[in-house]
């Protein structure tokens, strides 16, 4: 039986906004140098990198 408990729950939530990130991220009119910066500060720090890009990333390309 799998026991998750709340620390696999967090995990997952982090996992998942961390995907939706990325994907905001690429969908961006942003340089590619800066979408890749923002990539990989999601990636490398995903709870902080996360938070980062929540409040200072690259808002959508869609104009």
């Amino acid at each position: 039986m799998m026991n998750f408990g709340y620390g696999g729950l967090v995990g997952v939530l982090i996992l998942a906004g961390d995907i939706w990130a990325i994907i905001n991220i690429l969908q961006s009119s942003v340089s590619n140098e800066k979408k890749l910066i923002w990539i990989i500060a999601v990636v490398l720090l995903p709870l902080l990198g996360l938070i980062l890009w929540f409040f200072l990333g690259p808002r959508g390309g869609k104009a």
